[in-house]
């Protein structure tokens, strides 16, 4: 095959180092974007925030002051009184022996206290320092530290603590044993010294009794009938019905979560309002004990967008505590020489450039993000009025028409951001739904049907619930053409569980 050269001319897409930094922000959350920033204002001298805010509080402050001269002169005259006294009265002794002898007393009361006749130089401290002292103790205590400190406050012989200890590391967060006291017992087995040897499945499984007895009440448990029998023996032995309770949780647990109430009735030989007592009971108890103890610290969502009604219309607003204002540094832009190949310069024309590609970045994102939370509120209002059940159809491709933008870059702007409005928190991918068919020809949001199966749910007799086709039933006789896995499928994603489940005895 013969090598020849060949010119072609043709067009194509470069993704250039502005472009990709420009998409890269454009996907990044709200943290993500706050952490970008500050890298970006301590990698770049030419980037720095914008001081308005600071420059306008300054300025009130210099106005306040030249309405006030007198105020002003008379703190001058003080100023120089203080200073005169100063270099009069404690050249030689910054403690005098007569102002000492001037601040102390003849005579103190018996029921006198220091501070009463002496002020402390130093800082006072109130509640709300205190507050602030112990909210900064970001140490949280974990089920497995809690269990230790109750293990070191129990005797026990050395082999047994070391068997209880290995019984706690095997305790998952809501406080179930995730190994079997058998693979524990392998485990001593397999080591080499001798005192290993003489430890016995009997004496793993008398630690185990004994840590089921630490707090919470159920801990240690080995499955749900365990958890709940462990809290029930720990009641005071004339509390109602406890004996029938544990009955059912040890032998016909089943039963009670299938919700077979018949059958719990003709084994337990229980009557209906008696049962009912026993269910109360053990709705009372705690099916995650260790989920008490090892509590998560709550992450709070910072909106990009905020939406408020003015003059009747919905408007929408970038929120402007999420990034701070950015502008070139005039200072070190001002040393920049244009004739100069002098290699400080070259570093300060190449750090000005990306400073000016991390500006424009930030208010391609800002424009896009808010071009497109408008279009959502706009067709949206529905819900923003009426609730779920306005929800109207919508995807991304309906998005990216009206603004005339790529899908994939709306699927980016809507990613990891969040709108406030008076009805909650919601991520801009919550307001995209499916669409259903209607029986005049239109269609509905997937997320209108969920609130209305929602709402059915909430409204049904506990005693017989509503089945996935009566559910059907009800929304075809209003219009909406939802097929019974359909429904299954909603009542799932809200977390509703099915008919049989749901069922109560009153």
């Amino acid at each position: 095959m013969k090598q020849a050269l060949h010119l072609k001319i043709g067009q194509q897409l470069t993704m250039t180092p502005q472009l990709q930094q420009a998409i890269r922000l454009l996907q990044l959350s709200t943290l993500d974007l706050q952490q970008e920033i500050q890298e970006a204002l301590e990698s770049n001298p030419m980037l720095d925030v914008s001081e308005d805010e600071h420059s306008q509080s300054t300025s009130e402050e210099q106005g306040s002051n030249s309405q006030a001269p007198e105020t002003a002169s008379s703190a001058e005259a003080t100023t120089e009184t203080t200073s005169t006294a100063s270099d009069t009265d404690f050249d030689d002794n910054p403690f005098p022996e007569d102002s000492w002898n001037e601040k102390i007393p003849d005579e103190l009361s018996t029921d006198s206290s220091w501070e009463d006749t002496y002020q402390s130089s130093g800082p006072s401290l109130n509640k709300e320092d205190l507050d602030s002292f112990e909210s900064n103790d970001t140490a949280e205590e974990t089920l497995q530290d809690h269990l230790h400190w109750q293990l070191n406050l129990t005797p026990m012989s050395d082999i047994d603590r070391l068997i209880a200890t290995n019984i706690i590391d095997g305790i998952n967060p809501d406080g179930y044993l995730t190994i079997t006291l058998d693979e524990i017992f392998e485990h001593f087995q397999a080591q080499t010294e001798e005192q290993f040897e003489e430890i016995e499945l009997d004496e793993i499984e008398a630690v185990l009794h004994r840590i089921q007895q630490f707090d919470p009440a159920g801990i240690a448990c080995r499955d749900l009938s365990e958890c709940l029998s462990i809290q029930l023996q720990q009641l005071p032995s004339d509390t109602a019905w406890k004996k029938e309770a544990l009955k059912v949780v040890q032998q016909h647990i089943k039963l009670l979560g299938t919700h077979d109430y018949r059958q719990l009735m003709r084994k337990t030989r229980l009557k209906e309002p008696q049962l009912q007592q026993v269910i109360e009971l053990i709705q009372s108890l705690n099916p995650k004990p260790g989920a008490s103890i090892s509590s998560s610290t709550a992450e709070y969502v910072i909106p990009d967008v905020i939406v408020t009604k003015q003059n009747g219309a919905w408007t929408v607003n970038l929120n402007p505590e999420v990034s701070p204002k950015l502008r070139i540094n005039s200072g070190y832009a001002g040393l920049v020489k244009r004739a100069d190949n002098s290699s400080d310069n070259t570093y300060l024309k190449n750090h000005l450039q990306e400073a000016r590609w991390f500006i424009k970045s930030l208010q391609s994102r800002n424009e896009t993000l808010l071009k497109v939370s408008n279009e959502i509120v706009k067709r949206q209002a529905g819900f923003l009025d009426h609730g779920e059940e306005g929800m109207k159809p919508m995807v991304l491709h309906d998005i990216a028409e009206a603004v005339d933008m790529h899908e994939s870059t709306i699927s980016r702007v809507t990613t990891q951001k969040f709108m406030h409005t008076h009805r909650g928190i919601f991520e801009l991918k919550y307001f995209f739904s499916s669409h259903v068919s209607t029986a005049t020809g239109g269609a509905a949001s997937s997320t209108a049907i969920r609130a209305l199966i929602k709402k059915m749910v909430a409204a049904e007799n506990t005693a017989k619930p509503l089945s996935d086709n009566k559910i059907a039933q009800f929304l075809d006789e209003q219009g909406f053409k939802v097929a019974r896995r359909t429904i299954a499928k909603y009542r799932e994603a809200i977390g509703i569980p099915p008919s049989n489940e749901r069922k109560r005895l009153v």
